[in-house]
């Protein structure tokens, strides 16, 4: 498993009863989670101390009680470029604003990254495209590694969520390009524009819709979306990542779709594991997801 384990400001601190108990910077926050089907009982103080707790519904979504817990905070992270600083608040479907897992490819991205611009001498000469982007760890963490990075989401509000995270990281300005589009439809424009990059990174939902209404299912589409993306692959590309939340895409499923895709035409290796996050009450990796990763030989 890849853990993500170099966090300062966040922690998983316990788990219990299909819920974790988090530390995001200064706050104390309790959200559910379906991988926790044990009861190990609540003897951490901190479960009395949380200043948030995500109630889910049985009709479906829920809500948030509030213990002194501000509208918006932040939290850094000390990435291979930099450090980054992400805008958080509580929003809807138990959400931050930040999926922390995703350290351990922002990390794994960012030495590919910092070794290609150390090889060619310049930053900014490498291009990363992002898909299904979010609020742009993956993108922050590329920009300040030293990529030029095309930023790609459905949603306007995460596009402008991930702007104002990336403004507060210092990311250079001529470093990213932001765009709110339908990202299966924007790769096919690319293709047709002639347009390539050296690395690319997606975390598709299981289930979404594009900006005019276009319906997502990620069984139904993703392995057409890493075929269609991988044409965008210069000569020079150096990795190719996907993240899956979706309990039915296993890592061996994740790597037998880059094999077939990317290294049967261009060789390099492919990989694929959980991802997770490491509990403090007793040491329990907790899984977070799935990632499969291509990379070019040395």
């Amino acid at each position: 498993m890849w853990i993500a384990d170099r966090w300062e400001d966040f922690e998983v601190l316990d788990t219990t009863s299909g819920e974790k108990l988090e530390r995001w910077g200064d706050y104390i926050l309790v959200r559910p989670d379906p991988q926790v089907i044990w009861d190990t009982g609540y003897s951490m103080p901190e479960w009395k101390r949380k200043n948030g707790h995500y109630h889910r519904s049985a009709k479906g979504g829920g809500n948030w009680e509030m213990r002194d817990l501000p509208e918006e905070w932040t939290i850094e992270y000390d990435s291979i470029g930099g450090r980054m600083t992400f805008h958080l608040k509580p929003f809807a479907f138990k959400h931050t604003g930040v999926f922390p897992e995703q350290a351990v490819n922002w990390d794994w991205c960012g030495e590919r990254i910092r070794k290609y611009c150390e090889q060619k001498g310049q930053e900014g000469q490498m291009k990363v495209l992002n898909l299904f982007a979010y609020t742009g760890g993956a993108t922050i963490s590329a920009a300040l590694a030293g990529a030029h990075v095309t930023h790609v989401d459905a949603a306007k509000g995460m596009v402008g969520w991930a702007r104002e995270n990336a403004a507060s990281s210092n990311v250079p300005t001529d470093r990213t390009r932001w765009l709110v589009d339908d990202c299966l439809k924007f790769v096919e424009r690319e293709i047709r524009r002639g347009n390539t990059y050296e690395g690319i990174i997606m975390d598709p939902p299981s289930y979404g819709r594009g900006p005019k209404g276009e319906i997502w299912k990620i069984e139904e589409s993703v392995f057409t979306l890493i075929r269609e993306s991988a044409k965008l692959l210069s000569r020079e590309a150096v990795f190719f990542l996907i993240n899956s939340y979706t309990t039915g895409l296993q890592p061996a499923v994740l790597a037998y779709m880059l094999g077939e895709t990317i290294a049967s035409e261009r060789g390099g290796s492919v990989s694929a594991d959980e991802i997770g996050l490491k509990v403090r009450r007793n040491g329990l990796i907790l899984p977070c997801g799935a990632s499969g990763r291509w990379q070019r030989d040395s």
